[in-house]
């Protein structure tokens, strides 16, 4: 009780900044609401005499109202806005786009703070550890970036320019409260709303928080840095910068000044003479290498994530959110773009139906057909002219009459591959993302479905099945001790449990455990069936 009465102020109070910047459109495009939650946006709307509508608001566009509010209530709801940008399904795909360039800026903490936090993580005092080191150059929700100089050393004798990000005091419980609100609301529309239990609101959340949690801990981003690097060391134009191990703690990540021209400044990159199509090119493909032969991919490559040094390499920064995906999503993934751009919609539809991305209950020639109306549009026609939010607006109503439930392990994959469409086109604007995809794609496909990706293949199931065999012996007298033991426990009346073994197969369900046991069970009494028929 008392957590549903503080989550309904701390909602209240969000209800209330939406309001004032008339922001309150994005549950209002969801048809179906329940009926709590429409009286509160009802009472929300409320205006009190002394409050007065945002003035910066008055005229502007929908996302700029609400980018306007999030950056009000805080580091909790950027993030939720940055998160809702992956989730066309729920506030539409042209506001989804938009919310794709919500800037994640706040005012920096001071610089003593930052110092103090940097002093702590590594345990020596500043002096010690750098030359120099700068007030913020950048700030964000959830940290922000000083440029510093390390020590002279042997390597060194005039130290390294290094960046230094320092994570803001007092985030980590600030989030913590607001990630409660956020499932306290998801838990109750799942349990009033059925409609919105497709949308699985709940595991949506959780994998905000998730994220976020990995975010905060800038022991993990260096590790993701780390492996991707390892990952691209023998690929052209695109790179990650060193980490300084032994200057990153859990609150600190110190790694490698760039030298680069940031690649949200179009104007410097194009007076330096980059070759902007290059640029964009370079983009997609790198993400599509990212994703499908490494199954990990830079999940927040916006411009202001990327800087372009001399030679016109890619370099990646921010590694807080971070996509992987196993062998079997990418080849959906792969199977799905190429079948898109081969224009062969039965095949796409074929792979949405054999993953169990779509009921067999569905008729696969009519999803077969939805497709053909998504994807015709996109060809033959100028890439100014295709609009890739007005293409997921109309792939999410096809999905939704098609009861495809939301694919929460998907969802960083479609946001960024909405950002880095975007990102392609403010280096050239009119690059085509399919043209870029498809040389990646059409390599990737012939590499695995090749003879020699075959037998590879059977060479490990082979293995697996030998470990397997291994093991037979051990689990068939597992299976005779257990089949003998039940045997003994079974009476006319049936089979009789040890009251602990009862509480313990309770607590399993609890645990949702209960599958493999009733498995094992039913196993366990087949075997008796047989030695009692033998």
């Amino acid at each position: 009780m008392f957590r549903s009465a503080l989550n309904l102020m701390r909602l209240a109070r969000a209800g209330r900044v939406l309001a004032r910047h008339d922001a309150l459109f994005p549950l209002e495009l969801r048809g179906e609401m329940p009926g709590p939650l429409i009286l509160l946006m009802a009472l929300a709307k409320i205006r009190m005499p002394w409050e007065r509508r945002e003035a910066a608001i008055d005229g502007a566009e929908p996302a700029v109202r609400l980018a306007a509010a999030l950056m009000q209530l805080g580091p909790s709801y950027i993030k939720l806005g940055q998160f809702l940008a992956t989730r066309p399904d729920i506030i539409g795909a042209e506001l989804a786009t938009d919310l794709t360039q919500l800037q994640d800026k706040l005012p920096p903490f001071p610089t003593e703070e930052a110092r103090a936090i940097v002093e702590a993580e590594l345990g020596q005092p500043l002096s010690k550890v750098f030359s120099s080191f700068s007030d913020a150059i950048a700030a964000a929700s959830i940290a922000q970036v000083h440029r510093a100089r390390t020590m002279p050393d042997e390597a060194n004798p005039e130290g390294r320019d290094v960046a230094v990000k320092v994570l803001r005091p007092g985030i980590e419980a600030s989030f913590g409260r607001d990630l409660d609100s956020f499932f306290w609301i998801a838990e109750l529309v799942e349990r009033v709303h059925a409609p919105a239990r497709r949308l699985r609101p709940v595991e949506s959340v959780q994998t905000l928080a998730d994220s976020v949690k990995t975010e905060m801990d800038f022991r993990l981003e260096a590790a993701a840095m780390s492996e991707m690097a390892e990952n691209v060391a023998n690929d052209q134009g695109f790179r990650v910068p060193k980490v300084e191990w032994e200057l990153t703690a859990r609150h600190v990540l110190t790694l490698e000044w760039i030298d680069g021209i940031p690649a949200s400044d179009r104007a410097a990159l194009v007076a330096a003479g980059h070759d902007m199509k290059k640029l964009g090119t370079q983009v997609i493909q790198s993400f599509l290498m990212h994703a499908l032969r490494d199954g990990f991919f830079h999940a927040d490559m916006h411009q202001g994530n990327h800087f372009v040094d001399a030679d016109g390499t890619l370099v990646a920064v921010d590694f807080g959110i971070m996509g992987r995906l196993d062998e079997m999503q990418r080849r959906t993934m792969a199977e799905i773009l190429y079948g898109f751009i081969r224009r062969d919609y039965r095949r796409v539809a074929e792979i949405h139906f054999q993953v169990g991305f779509v009921p067999h209950t569905k008729s696969i020639d009519a999803f077969a057909q939805a497709l053909r109306a998504i994807g015709e549009p996109i060809f033959g026609r100028s890439a100014r002219d295709v609009s890739m939010g007005r293409l997921l607006a109309q792939l999410f109503q096809v999905t939704e009459q098609f009861d495809m439930r939301t694919r929460p392990e998907l969802i960083l994959l479609q946001k960024t591959m909405v950002v880095i469409e975007g990102v392609s086109r403010h280096f050239d604007p009119d690059h085509n993302i399919w043209e870029s995809a498809e040389p990646v794609l059409k390599a990737w496909m012939m590499e695995q479905f090749a003879p020699e990706t075959r037998i590879e293949e059977a060479a490990a199931g082979a293995m697996q099945l030998g470990r397997l065999a291994g093991n037979l012996p051990d689990f068939l007298v597992r299976a005779e001790r257990t089949a003998r033991l039940l045997s003994e426990s079974v009476d006319e009346e049936g089979l009789k449990l040890h009251p602990s073994s009862t509480e313990r197969l309770a607590r399993a369900q609890n645990r949702r455990a209960y599958l493999p046991a009733l498995w094992a069970i039913a196993g366990a009494l087949l075997a008796i069936a047989l030695f009692r028929f033998f």
